[in-house]
């Protein structure tokens, strides 16, 4: 494979069956995504948007077909290791935090790194490297109801790279932040695919974000459609 390639999917198929009924999402599905690229997936409610970031995720496995990651493929490892692969390579963001009320921003950029074999020492400071990264040092014994649907997304996303990951998937990740905040999110991410070369993949329903992506892809019944290629936009400072 290709070494500037990150995911090689060969005719993926996902399907499931309610009731009686079989229902296809992906049937033969191709698609690559090279390393260090932004893609935003976009498309109509239940044209498989999630499925696939799932897929990538190792969150879900594919019916047939094989996923390829970095040349290892990933559809056939066992629970534990997927397990393994997932904290070793891959970031999560989600639309509504996911973050755990009960715990400082502190606290839960740390979790991904409870299953590591790092010192408390060392998780300390990488927990402060990632909440600086993303402008809430001073917000480290916050908790998430003390903060702003913006800060909780920035401790949110402090938390999905503070292990390092490559990969970092992005479902809905501005859906529920106004314009203003949502813009500034979406800076972030590009600050993270540009100068620090995570490769992102993000679900969205939003135009307007899908455009800082470096690609857009439209995916309709299991296909894509059409996809855009778009000039990069300058990150702010931030």
């Amino acid at each position: 494979m290709n070494q500037d390639v990150l995911f090689n999917l060969v005719n993926v198929a996902k399907g499931f069956v309610k009731g009686k009924e079989k229902i296809s999402i992906f049937d033969g599905l191709n698609m690559q995504i090279k390393k260090n690229d932004f893609l935003a997936i976009m498309g109509p409610s239940g044209s498989g948007k999630t499925t696939l970031l799932n897929l990538l995720g190792g969150v879900d496995q594919p019916t047939s077909g094989e996923i390829m990651f970095d040349n290892q493929r990933i559809d056939t490892l066992s629970e534990s290791k997927l397990a393994q692969w997932r904290a070793n390579n891959v970031g999560f963001i989600f639309q509504f935090y996911n973050l755990m009320p009960m715990l400082n921003a502190q606290r839960n950029v740390e979790l991904p790194l409870l299953l590591t074999h790092l010192s408390s020492k060392e998780r300390q400071e990488r927990v402060q490297n990632a909440l600086k990264l993303v402008g809430l040092d001073d917000r480290a014994n916050h908790m998430p109801g003390e903060m702003s649907g913006g800060q909780q997304q920035r401790v949110a996303i402090a938390r999905a790279v503070v292990s390092d990951p490559k990969l970092l998937l992005c479902d809905e990740p501005t859906g529920d932040l106004d314009r203003k905040t949502a813009d500034e999110i979406l800076e972030m991410l590009q600050l993270l695919n540009r100068d620090f070369g995570k490769t992102i993949v993000m679900v969205t329903h939003d135009p307007a974000a899908a455009k800082f992506a470096r690609h857009i892809l439209y995916l309709d019944k299991g296909e894509f459609v059409t996809r855009e290629v778009r000039n990069e936009r300058p990150v702010s400072d931030l």
